[in-house]
């Protein structure tokens, strides 16, 4: 999305930070920097602050501002200020507020989001009260979006019912005897009774509607407020001037019916509206319903409970039995069985003990666990992908471009249409009563809210439902990006394996594979080595019983040996075999094939007194993650093209390739050259993602299409990327792409529907083809069917439990 800013108006003087600078010679080169950018009259740098102030003309861009002060070699920090606005009812509320920020000097971007009603300002250190003063100009209100409102937010959030009741009750009277007509009944109220009631209706229950209208008409602008203002007052003021000219027996029909139902329908229609729209931010209550207010913490011997908010990282936290998991930690003593469903997807119970990570948010289900908090507060993982959705669900998508500019113009040309079919009917006809009826239908139908609804409605339903299987979107972008992708690259360590030594073969010598694997548990029992740990891994797996090991001792850069059932047993590489003398020929063929596929290779000797004999060797690989190849099969069937990037040698990356089906791989990439394939496979025409999990993979995460990592690896992978799967499984791949479909399908039937609707509709109302209560109640449908489409989202289920799909 274009986000350049420019500053309007008279001259402006600006101030903000700018970080790195450490004497004259820096202020001396940001001045330079800032004066040489057109449009920047003067420039004065202050060291002992950090602050630049500077005079600007209009139209001078503050991203080339920024820009200036980077190239010259230090940073402009940007601050980010999430505001809460209420009043918005349509698209063309949502340009307003965003024109009104973006005048600001210092306002590098603005995305108001009119399902959330909550603004996103990235600037340069602009203070929240300008913003709030901007806003309100326009005539709306705001206000910060802290933790406390947010909470009264939630409360509060749903508009009472009772004016929609009582302007029903009001209404229905005049409605019954039209609908008496149809029965073949001709009666009417007195008009002066008609009055009495369309008179509250009008202008006590509708008053909501001037109000909106006269801020929008003040500010030089036009929403749907001032639409329906304008079309009841008309109708309304209709009805009084035929009521005072021919009397209470003279007018042939009055109005007020129309008026009264037009207004009621809208404001049901709001009403649903709101509710609807309550549904679409589920996914994001249910995992705030996550967080817990309080923890026990030992402190001084003693268990004390306290606030979340005085716990600190280091703290020793105690979960008992069905409790959630305050912080996240390590565990230090215990064991027990976690849900983590609402947080990664994983429907199972995972395992966990003392050692293991565990995560704020999850359910302990049976042990008492004794953990080291690591993360709390913000920190956390919970807090982190709360904020990730909350960020999602706020910026626009790239489609919503079209919207922006059709909805800027709208009201402007859905009025000169009402005024052209008031003339053109008048004139015409002779029949100004039809005209104006006609006129106001015109107004009544035509409604930017369900434009301005089509698309966040849709992202926020997708990404929550996304979030609720362990698919986390960071931003619209990705999500809407995603469906298009032919083209997925992998990193092979940490994505497509395991990322952690295993056993993957053991070649027997002298011993046969059960008794080699026991000595080595045996020799490398009190080591803490990763291949140490892929013995202990395999001999529990195997059932293998641990031996006792006396004088155990490390050799380094060989090996380690240690005393075990009456002999002495070395383990370790090439070399201390020949220290050793042991002859190696017998298995020098197998532990070649293993090194070729890019395994490593540790031998095992013993020497029981009748001399050092080769016992065998152990073959060590990283392992197949188990969904990695119905991954990548997964991807295939829907036409998607997998390769894999790795820097290991090519036969290491062929065995893998091979082992999960790609076909396309390129082996002994450097990490930095990463990037640089990610590129080229770009301007060969793919729509490509790339998938990874280590510090090494920011690079091409930035450079693809869509970065997708895996929540299992490094958090720099998971801030560079779009996309970032919390169980690290591959198989979610297919489910991100599939629920990327499905919510741009959603997108894109919003949008047709919400235009149909308009170039249908208006067109019919300016023939005089619908009375305005038909108009009213079109009006009031569009809306809610855009937010109920976009709901029907919340039915998809990952591949793994997949039912009936939206």
């Amino acid at each position: 999305m274009d986000t350049a800013t420019n500053i309007t108006g008279n001259a402006a003087d600006l101030s903000f930070r700018i970080e790195g600078m450490t004497c004259a010679s820096c202020v001396a080169r940001v001045e330079k920097a800032l004066k040489a950018v057109p449009g920047v009259e003067s420039a004065s740098v202050n060291l002992a602050t950090e602050r630049v102030n500077l005079r600007a003309t209009p139209g001078t861009s503050i991203q080339t501002i920024s820009a200036a002060v980077e190239k010259a070699g230090y940073e402009v920090p940007s601050t980010s200020v999430s505001l809460a606005i209420s009043g918005m009812t349509c698209a063309s509320c949502v340009q307003r507020v965003e024109k009104a920020l973006k005048k600001i000097p210092g306002v590098l971007d603005a995305s108001v989001n009119l399902a959330t009603e909550k603004a996103q300002v990235r600037s340069l250190g602009v203070p929240t009260e300008r913003l709030i003063a901007a806003v309100e100009k326009a005539g709306y209100e705001a206000m910060p979006v802290t933790e406390e409102s947010a909470k009264q937010e939630k409360a509060s959030s749903l508009p009472a019912w009772w004016p929609v009741a009582l302007s029903a009750l009001l209404t229905i009277p005049l409605v019954i005897p039209m609908l008496a007509m149809v029965f073949g009944h001709s009666w009417s109220l007195p008009g002066w009774l008609q009055l009495v009631l369309a008179t509250p209706v009008q202008f006590w229950l509708g008053a909501r509607f001037y109000k909106a209208g006269w801020s929008a008409l003040r500010a030089g602008s036009g929403n749907m407020d001032l639409l329906v203002a304008i079309g009841t007052s008309a109708a309304y003021g209709l009805s009084v001037y035929l009521l005072l000219m021919h009397g209470e027996h003279g007018a042939a029909h009055l109005y007020f019916e129309s008026s009264a139902v037009v207004i009621t329908l809208v404001l049901l229609g709001k009403w649903l509206e709101a509710r609807a729209k309550q549904q679409t931010v589920a996914a994001l209550r249910a995992l705030e319903s996550l967080r817990v207010s309080e923890a026990i913490v030992r402190r001084d011997g003693k268990e004390i409970e306290v606030p979340i908010a005085q716990v600190h990282v280091g703290d020793v936290v105690i979960v008992r039995p069905g409790d959630r998991v305050p912080v996240d930690g390590v565990i230090l003593e215990g064991s027990s069985h976690l849900d983590e469903s609402l947080l990664t997807g994983e429907s199972l119970p995972v395992s966990k003990s003392p050692g293991q990570t565990v995560t704020g948010g999850a359910v302990n289900a049976e042990g008492l666990l004794v953990i080291e908090a690591t993360a709390v507060g913000g920190a956390t993982m919970l807090s982190q992908i709360i904020k990730m959705v909350e960020d999602a669900q706020a910026v626009k998508a790239p489609i919503q471009r079209l919207v922006d500019k059709v909805s800027a113009v709208f009201v402007p040309v859905v009025l000169l249409i009402s005024l052209v079919t008031l003339v053109a009917w008048g004139v015409l006809t002779g029949d100004w009563q039809q005209a104006l009826l006609n006129a106001v239908a015109v107004q009544v139908i035509a409604c930017p809210c369900a434009l301005g609804l089509a698309t966040p409605t849709s992202i926020m339903v997708g990404t929550g439902v996304a979030a609720r299987h362990g698919v986390l979107i960071k931003d619209a972008e990705a999500l809407e990006t995603a469906h298009a992708i032919t083209t997925v690259a992998f990193d092979k360590t940490g994505t497509l394996t395991e990322g952690k030594p295993a056993v993957v073969a053991i070649e027997s010598g002298k011993l046969d594979s059960r008794r080699v694997l026991e000595l080595a548990r045996a020799v490398q029992q009190y080591s803490d080595h990763p291949l140490a740990k892929a013995v202990e891994t395999e001999a529990i797996s195997q059932g293998v019983a641990l031996l006792p090991a006396a004088n155990a001792k490390a050799l380094p850069g060989r090996g380690v040996q240690a005393d075990a059932n009456g002999m002495t047993v070395y383990l370790g590489n090439a070399r201390l075999m020949n220290e050793l003398g042991v002859a190696t020929h017998e298995l020098e063929d197998r532990a070649a094939a293993h090194a070729q596929d890019g395994r490593t290779v540790s031998w095992l000797a013993v020497s029981d007194g009748s001399g050092m004999q080769l016992a065998g060797l152990l073959a060590f690989g990283d392992t197949l993650k188990p969904s990695a190849k119905a991954a990548v099969a997964r991807l295939a069937a829907i036409g998607v093209r997998s390769v894999m990037l790795t820097g290991d040698n090519p036969g290491s990356a062929k065995a893998i390739a091979q082992a999960v089906g790609i076909t396309d791989f390129k082996a002994e990439v450097l990490p930095a050259d990463k990037a640089n394939v990610v590129a080229a496979l770009k301007n060969e025409g793919h729509k490509l993602a790339m998938v990874g999990d280590g510090i090494n993979d920011a690079p091409a995460l930035a450079a693809a299409d869509v970065g997708i990592a895996m929540a299992t690896g490094t958090d720099v992978a998971m801030h560079t990327a779009g996309i970032t799967l919390m169980r690290g499984d591959p198989s979610l791949i297919a489910d991100a792409i599939d629920i990327s479909k499905r919510t741009y399908g959603k997108i894109k039937q919003n949008l047709f529907w919400a235009f149909i609707y308009n170039l249908v509709g208006i067109p019919l109302a300016a023939l005089g083809l619908l009375n305005p209560m038909i108009a009213g109640a079109a009006m009031a449908f569009s809306s809610l069917s855009v937010v109920s489409n976009a709901l029907l989202l919340r039915r998809w289920k990952p591949s793994q439990t997949k039912g009936d799909h939206a």
